[in-house]
């Protein structure tokens, strides 16, 4: 079997998938998310989505050109999708969230909630000529000229389909946060305070019943700002 296949034991734990149904899953193309935090589109529009009932008809829907990831056609089937994109399959726009089993859930969204996606800055450097690079946690990366306009564990809202950032929300006590990691995952609540360590130890949030550490916290603009709970 090639590498753009692995055994369905092996699939991350985040996939919504049965294991023991066959041998094999498809792999999505390398992209700027971890495995564990996507899936290939041609499986989400036939095992997630059950727009199709084979591998030949989501191809068949991709080749409509109708497909649509942050804005933008889809023609692979491999294509990953993973958390805060923005899917679009015709009129019906769905955003990737992780619910409070820690699975990879892709929920229906109102077409004015499909024009912006939230990400979160993971890392940011100094390059050469002073400019500042942001990387964001989708692995999309954009310079600055100014080198305190961001920090580390903020979150943007990135416009759709121009990219373009719209707005801020500032990694900090009492912003909300949505926990993508940890014992607490799919959950939101108000951040408290934030532990620096000193050392090579992760910092650490801290919420009014819980804590968790930072790399978990994805602030969001407020608790409605997801479609956290599946539509009736």
């Amino acid at each position: 079997m090639s590498s753009s296949h692995m055994k369905r034991l092996t699939m991350p734990r985040t996939w919504p998938l049965p294991r023991k149904t066959n041998v094999w899953v498809q792999k999505p193309d390398p992209s700027g998310h971890p495995l564990e935090m996507c899936m290939p589109i041609g499986i989400i529009l036939r095992d997630v989505l059950e727009l199709s009932r084979s591998q030949r008809e989501s191809k068949r829907i991709l080749a409509t050109k109708k497909v649509k990831v942050d804005g933008r056609v889809v023609v692979d089937h491999g294509r990953a999708v993973g958390l805060m994109d923005v899917l679009t399959v015709g009129d019906d726009n769905y955003r990737c969230i992780l619910d409070t089993n820690g699975k990879l859930r892709y929920r229906a969204i109102p077409k004015k909630e499909a024009s912006a996606k939230l990400c979160r800055i993971i890392n940011k450097i100094t390059i050469k000529g002073g400019k500042t690079q942001y990387t964001l946690h989708d692995g999309r990366t954009f310079l600055s000229e100014a080198s305190d306009e961001y920090s580390s564990g903020d979150t943007l809202v990135v416009s759709l389909p121009d990219q373009e950032i719209s707005a801020h929300h500032p990694f900090e006590a009492g912003a909300t946060a949505y926990m993508t990691g940890g014992s607490h995952v799919g959950e939101t609540s108000k951040i408290k305070e934030i532990e620096i360590k000193r050392s090579t130890r992760p910092n650490e949030v801290v919420f009014d019943e819980f804590g968790t550490i930072a790399a978990y916290a994805f602030v969001i603009p407020d608790a409605k700002a997801l479609p956290l709970e599946a539509n009736s």
